[in-house]
């Protein structure tokens, strides 16, 4: 493959949304339902496919939640009370 060709070493994958895509953003208010639990022991929800890990829940909850942590591909959540 000739080097015009290939992708520069900074271009961005296709397997991720980007935060600038994220369909969440950080300090908002969701409500989700936990539908499964990651190996640390998070809840995990869903917000339009996007993961969110959520400390002290459980599959089967449905929460107020904040976004504290915001990746590329995930978020992190607490529980609003």
């Amino acid at each position: 493959m000739s080097p015009s060709k290939r992708s520069p070493r900074n271009a961005k994958s296709k397997r991720g949304r980007g935060v600038e895509n994220s369909p969440v953003e950080t300090g908002k208010e969701y409500e989700v339902d936990i539908t499964e639990t990651s190996p640390q022991g998070e809840g995990i929800a869903r917000i339009k496919g996007f993961l969110v890990f959520v400390g002290n829940a459980k599959p089967g909850d449905h929460l107020r939640i904040k976004i504290t942590t915001l990746g590329p591909m995930d978020a992190g959540a607490e529980i609003v009370t």
